[in-house]
């Protein structure tokens, strides 16, 4: 029995074209999962590596779809092979009842780890050139220096509470509460 699996990262973004896709190679039971293949917890493959029986096949898109690590992957192989279950990818042309295949996996696992940790590497030494440049990531604050040092006054000598001055500046409450928390609640103004 051939048995797919479909995954993607976020739950904003569609399955379709790989169900299509497992559907048109014969599939006739279909596991789905939103989240990281990084993740260890994924209902949708536990289901399915429950439900195949030996002989079945596991078939998905694409090989990054099972795993992102070469551990993670071979480890799964192992798995599979263990309880007598084959693994096909559609795309990358690895079908694990062969010897060709299996080492095929293998070098494509190693390949697919190496691409993610190269993204990994190239994004850490970018955000070190923008640090070193000066720039921050993350959000700008909410308050100047010149808009904090205005509702200190406003707050503590001008006697506004909270909502007062956070309409005067143009901020939410909140916003002012993470930079002047209140200290004693008996004597919160709003």
């Amino acid at each position: 029995m051939l048995i797919g699996y479909a995954r993607v990262s976020t739950s904003d973004q569609n399955l379709a074209s790989q169900v299509k896709a497992l559907q048109d190679a014969g599939c006739s039971k279909i596991f789905e999962d939103k989240a990281s293949g990084a993740k260890a917890d994924r209902p949708g493959l536990a289901a399915a590596l429950k439900f195949a029986r030996p002989g079945d096949c596991l078939v998905i898109w694409k090989l990054d779809r099972l795993g992102r690590s070469v551990k993670n992957l071979i480890e799964l192989s192992s798995q599979l092979s263990d309880q007598g279950i084959e693994l096909k990818s559609l795309s990358d042309g690895i079908d694990t009842s062969t010897s060709s295949g299996r080492f095929y996996f293998t070098v494509l696992a190693a390949l697919a780890e190496m691409e993610r940790d190269l993204i990994r590497e190239r994004t850490l030494a970018g955000l070190e050139a923008a640090r070193s440049n000066g720039r921050t990531g993350g959000r700008p604050t909410a308050l100047t220096d010149e808009q904090r040092e205005t509702a200190r006054i406003l707050l503590k000598d001008g006697g506004k509470g909270y909502s007062a001055v956070a309409r005067e500046l143009g901020v939410s409450r909140s916003t002012l509460y993470r930079y002047f928390p209140i200290e004693d609640e008996s004597n919160a103004k709003d």
